[in-house]
C-alpha cells in the first residue's frame, strides 16, 4: 500500500500541470523510487525514500514565498486563452497544407512570379491583368507548357496561389498579435515563451521556404521541349517537412494546455506486466508517429515528380511485383528521390508499414491498462489509418483527380493529429518504472 502511495505522489508530482502550478520543483534523484519494483524494497528503505522525497517538498515550500516573487503565477484563464490561442493556430496552418496541395495539384504555384514580405499588388483593371500575365510568359512553365494559355485561365491559377500566400501572411499576423498581448500581459511562463519564440521562427522560415521553393521551379534550366517545369522535389518536401513540423508543435502546446495528460491508472501501478504492456504501447505511439510523419514527407516528392501517374494499379506495379526500372538511375541513390518509381514505390511501402504498425498498436492496447482518452485516441489513430490507406489507392486508381488527392493529403494530417493527441496521452508514462 505504501509503495503504490509512493509512485502515485511521484507520478503526480511529474506532470506538467502540478509543475506549471507551482514554484516547487523536484530533482531527478526524487523519483529514483518509480525506476524499482516494488520487492527491491525493504519496509525500512521505502519508508527513507518516501522520507527522501517529502523532504523536498518541505524544503521547497519553506522558501516557496521567496520564488514566488521571481516565478509570478499566471492570471485566472490564462492557460485556457493561450491554448485556445495555439489550436488556433494550428488549424490555420492545417488550411494552410490544403490550401497548399490543392495549388500543387492544379498547377498554380508558379503563376505568381515576384515576392513581397507584405504581400503582391493585386490586379484590378485589364491592363494591370494583361502586365501580370506578361511577366508570367516570360517563365518556363509558359513557354514550355502554357503557352496557349489566356488571360482568363491565367487568373484562375493566380487566385490560387494569391490565397495561398495570403493565408500564411495571415498566419503570422494571427500569431504574432496574441503573442505580444499574452507577453506583455504575463500569460507566458519561462517555457512557453521559449515555445513562442520557436514557434514565430518557424512561421518566418517556412514563408521563406515557400519563396525558396518556387524559385526553382522559375528557373531558366529547361532545355529539352520535353522537361517539366515544376518546382525542386527537394525544396517541396522541406516545405511541406517544416508545416508539418510547425502543426505537431502548436498542437502539441495546446493539447498541454487545454487536455494535460492523465496519469497512468493508479490500480495498476503495482502490476509489473501491466505496466510493461503500456510501456510497449507507448514505444508503438511514438513509431508510429514517425511513420505517419516520414510517410507525408515521402508523399511530398510523389507530388514533386507526379509519380503518382507512373504506375496506377495496386498491389502490383504494371503486373510486377518489383517495377523493372526501380534503380535506373546513378548512383542509386539518386533513385530514392529523383525516380518517380522509386519515389512511388517507398511510398507505397512506408504507406504499407505504417497501417500495419498502427493496427499491431490497436491490438496491443486492447490488452493494455491506458488511461480512458488514451483508448479513444488509438481507435480514432487506427480507423483513420484505414482510412488513409483506401484513400491513397483510390488516389492511384483513378489518376490522381484534384479532389480525392486533396482529400488524401488532408488525409495525412487527420492521421498526424490523432498520432500526436495518443502520444501526448501517454507521455506520463515514461516515469513509470522498467
Amino acid at each position: 500500500m505504501l509503495s503504490v502511495f509512493a509512485r502515485r505522489a511521484c507520478q503526480v508530482a511529474r506532470s506538467p500541470s502540478l509543475q506549471s502550478k507551482t514554484a516547487i520543483r523536484f530533482p531527478a534523484s526524487g523519483f529514483s523510487l518509480l525506476r524499482h519494483n516494488v520487492k527491491d524494497f525493504s519496509d525500512t528503505r521505502l519508508l527513507t525514500r518516501v522520507k527522501q522525497f517529502t523532504n523536498v517538498i518541505r524544503l521547497n515550500s519553506s522558501t516557496a514565498s521567496s520564488t514566488a516573487q521571481v516565478c509570478k503565477p499566471l492570471p485566472p484563464n490564462a492557460d485556457k486563452a493561450v491554448g485556445l490561442w495555439l489550436l488556433g493556430c494550428s488549424g490555420m496552418v492545417f488550411v494552410a497544407v490544403i490550401l497548399g496541395g490543392v495549388t500543387r495539384l492544379t498547377e498554380s504555384g508558379l503563376s505568381m512570379v515576384t515576392w513581397r514580405l507584405l504581400g503582391e499588388k493585386m490586379p484590378w483593371t485589364h491592363e494591370e491583368w494583361v502586365t501580370e500575365f506578361e511577366k508570367y510568359q516570360q517563365y518556363p512553365e509558359f513557354k514550355f507548357k502554357n503557352h496557349e494559355m489566356t488571360v482568363s485561365e491565367f487568373k484562375r491559377i493566380w487566385w490560387m496561389e494569391f490565397a495561398h500566400r495570403q493565408w500564411g501572411r495571415l498566419i503570422g499576423t494571427a500569431f504574432a498579435l496574441p503573442a505580444i498581448a499574452f507577453w506583455a500581459k504575463g500569460y507566458l511562463n519561462p517555457a512557453m515563451k521559449k515555445r513562442v519564440l520557436a514557434f514565430g521562427t518557424l512561421i518566418g522560415c517556412q514563408g521563406l521556404m515557400g519563396w525558396y521553393m518556387v524559385k526553382s521551379g522559375l528557373q531558366n534550366n529547361f532545355d529539352d521541349p520535353n522537361d517539366v517545369p515544376r518546382v525542386s522535389q527537394y525544396r517541396l518536401a522541406s516545405h511541406l517537412g517544416l508545416a508539418f513540423g510547425l502543426y505537431t508543435l502548436l498542437l502539441w502546446s495546446a493539447l498541454d494546455k487545454l487536455l494535460p495528460a492523465k496519469p497512468f491508472p493508479s490500480a495498476a501501478i503495482g502490476d509489473a506486466s501491466a505496466i510493461k504492456r503500456a510501456r510497449l504501447v507507448r514505444r508503438l505511439a511514438l513509431t508510429s508517429k514517425a511513420l505517419v510523419f516520414f510517410t507525408a514527407l515521402s508523399g511530398a516528392f510523389v507530388a514533386g515528380l507526379d509519380a503518382g501517374l507512373v504506375y496506377n494499379s495496386y498491389p502490383k506495379m504494371a503486373d510486377r511485383w518489383i517495377p523493372c526500372d526501380l534503380l535506373a538511375l546513378s548512383p542509386s541513390l539518386r533513385n530514392f528521390f529523383e525516380n518517380p518509381t522509386t519515389v512511388q514505390f517507398d511510398h507505397r511501402r512506408l504507406g504499407e508499414t505504417t497501417v500495419a504498425t498502427i493496427s499491431t498498436l490497436y491490438l496491443l492496447s486492447r490488452r493494455a491498462t491506458l488511461p480512458p482518452r488514451a483508448l479513444k485516441a488509438v481507435t480514432a489513430l487506427a480507423t483513420m489509418a484505414w482510412i488513409q490507406v483506401g484513400l491513397g489507392i483510390t488516389t492511384l486508381l483513378t489518376y490522381v483527380p484534384v479532389p480525392v488527392a486533396a482529400t488524401h493529403q488532408s488525409g495525412s494530417l487527420v492521421l498526424l493529429s490523432f498520432a500526436i493527441w495518443l502520444t501526448h496521452e501517454l507521455k506520463l508514462l515514461k516515469y513509470l518504472p522498467k
